[in-house]
């Protein structure tokens, strides 16, 4: 199972864009997704699904055409929800200077400040459990979102779900790769596809 973030987002504002609908990918968040592309070229892909927001169908679109498969959108798959959607979130910058804000942040535990982890890894375990069942004997992409994608790999590997989230390892249009014997997981790896194209990124906030 391959589980591959969106390519970088248009998003001059810098805002947390998390779930509002309508933010794409960039000139460059295209070429990432062209790039993840020629990666899978001789991968036995035989399912893709993906979060329904715009900026991962775009991220599958590449996929779909290179491999001839049916992009499945699956809700499973989207960001986590965040009650500072639509806001500047950067340390030491934007809604998380006021004190108005700092009642959502007393549980990081939870997080207080928006959809539990443990949800998060149940619906990405429902997501990944359909592509096993519908690539059986075969490889699929999970197109999805930076802390979907993190909390799934941390659920798989049996660690705590609390994080820094700057120490997260899953960048634009990374691919974490879960590979099962039967149900057991047997391995957890991590690929950069379209690393070349990192430099000077701005991909938006955490999505």
């Amino acid at each position: 199972m391959h589980l591959l973030r969106h390519g970088e987002v248009f998003n001059p504002e810098k805002i947390l864009y998390g779930c509002i609908p309508g933010y794409q990918l960039s000139e460059r968040g295209i070429a990432m997704a062209q790039m993840v592309a020629e990666h899978f070229l001789d991968s036995d892909l035989t399912y893709l699904a993906s979060s329904p927001l715009e900026r991962a169908l775009q991220t599958a679109e590449p996929i779909a055409r290179l491999k001839n498969l049916t992009v499945n959108q699956d809700e499973n798959l989207l960001e986590a929800t965040n009650v500072f959607e639509g806001q500047r979130v950067s340390v030491g910058d934007g809604v998380l200077r006021k004190p108005t804000s700092w009642r959502h942040l007393w549980n990081p535990f939870r997080p207080s400040w928006g959809e539990p982890y443990a949800e998060i890894y149940a619906r990405m375990q429902v997501a990944v459990n359909k592509a096993r069942e519908s690539a059986l004997g075969h490889q699929a992409v999970l197109v999805s979102h930076q802390l979907p994608i993190w909390i799934a790999r941390l659920g798989y590997q049996n660690h705590r779900f609390v994080h820094n989230p700057a120490h997260r390892e899953c960048n634009l249009a990374s691919v974490t790769t879960l590979k099962f014997y039967d149900d057991q997981l047997v391995s957890v790896s991590y690929t950069e596809p379209a690393a070349s194209l990192y430099k000077d990124s701005a991909g938006g906030v955490g999505a």
